[in-house]
């Protein structure tokens, strides 16, 4: 009775054994998938703030990219392309990125890239911002290059407006003026004498008698004469044919003459033989040479 006492307690203690092996087996089973789950949620989440923060890192840059671009340089045909290589890569890790699953291969090959295009971008960046101030150099040398021209020009001008000013004052200067100026009236015998009157109804020309000014600045050589005579009306005595130019304005001349100038005190005459009868009046003459007025007189008619 004792030795099957016996057996049937040292069956219960294999049974209880068993038991305690295989608790400890599932035990140990659910331990291990608690953990390969969550080292595979940790992964997982590892990958995924991998993947945002790669996702601002190409924003980022993208940005870097447009702002450089926003300097307005002129590119080199190596840059446009450089350029252009950059936006494709940059479309490309956009789009790997929106992939939702992606293997730890995929975010190392796509760390690689970022951190190769950015090292472009900055290169690229660099060279940008270098063009830019060197542009910005050479808009300055511009700029100065143009107000200095713009400077020369002024002073071209001005010098070119006080030596047409100085050469005006010159030509006024030296320009003849008369002196002494007279006039007398003279009736013409059958036999080519000349008698002075005083009367309008005998007076047949006019006899002009001046002396020029002494005067360095001018230009000792023949000079041309034009004389005006306006009758007692006002009305000038002249042939719409003779036309020259004076103080600044085209006119018609009674006569002319050239003399010689010297500047030696010589008396000059200038004589008119009036067309038409002589009125009762105030006959005046007016003298131009050079471009100027000369000088003026007047003679009474009775």
């Amino acid at each position: 009775m004792s030795d099957q006492n016996e057996m049937v307690n040292k069956g219960d203690r294999n049974k209880i054994y068993f038991l305690i092996v295989v608790i400890l087996a599932l035990l140990g089973t659910n331990a291990y998938l608690y953990l390969k789950d969550r080292h595979q949620s940790q992964r997982f989440v590892t990958v995924n703030t991998e993947k945002d923060r790669l996702k601002l890192e190409v924003e980022k840059i993208e940005a870097e990219l447009d702002k450089v671009n926003a300097l307005n340089v002129t590119l080199t045909d190596k840059l446009q392309e450089e350029q252009k290589l950059a936006r494709a890569k940059i479309a490309e890790l956009k789009l790997a990125l929106q992939n939702g699953k992606l293997t730890q291969g995929d975010l190392n090959t796509a760390q690689k890239e970022v951190k190769e295009l950015r090292e472009f971008v900055k290169n690229y960046s660099d060279e940008i911002i270098r063009l830019e101030k060197e542009n910005a150099y050479l808009r300055t040398q511009r700029d100065s290059l143009k107000e200095f021209a713009y400077s020369a020009t002024q002073k071209a001008e001005d010098l070119e407006r006080k030596n047409t000013e100085l050469k005006a004052k010159v030509k006024t200067g030296a320009a003849l003026k008369a002196g002494n100026v007279s006039i007398v009236a003279y009736k013409v015998k059958n036999s080519g004498k000349n008698i002075e009157v005083t009367k309008a109804s005998s007076a047949k020309k006019l006899s002009i008698s001046f002396n020029i000014a002494p005067n360095p600045l001018a230009l000792k050589d023949y000079h041309k004469i034009y004389l005006r005579v306006f009758d007692p009306a006002g009305n000038l005595i002249a042939n719409g044919e003779n036309l020259f130019e004076a103080d600044g304005e085209q006119m018609q001349y009674t006569s002319s003459t050239s003399i010689s100038y010297n500047d030696d005190n010589t008396v000059y005459k200038m004589d008119w033989i009036n067309p038409n009868p002589f009125i009762k009046g105030t006959y005046s003459v007016i003298l131009y040479a050079d471009g100027f007025t000369m000088g003026k007189a007047a003679i009474d008619l009775r």
